[in-house]
């Protein structure tokens, strides 16, 4: 295994993790609709891509809401034995 010949100064350290930081993501606009969006990728939002549209939101919006139904409460066990 590799090991340094020398020690590290700070400076040389430091400088090197200087390049280490979370960035903000690039965004632009979308042609359509104007909404922030990654850069070549489809915006969520209208499904529109280079002035195509490659998603239906409008099929999205107009599926049936899925509605659940609360569940039936269980009867507590009776816990006592019979006597035999």
């Amino acid at each position: 295994m590799a090991v340094p010949k020398r020690r590290l100064s700070t400076s040389k350290r430091d400088r090197r993790r200087g390049n280490i930081y979370i960035k903000a993501p690039t965004l632009v606009k979308c042609q359509k609709c104007g909404k922030p969006v990654l850069p070549h990728t489809i915006c969520g939002f209208c499904g529109n891509y280079k002035g195509r549209d490659y998603l239906s939101v409008v099929s999205k919006v107009e599926k049936p809401a899925i509605v659940k139904t609360p569940k039936a409460t269980k009867k507590p066990k009776d816990t006592k034995k019979k006597a035999a």
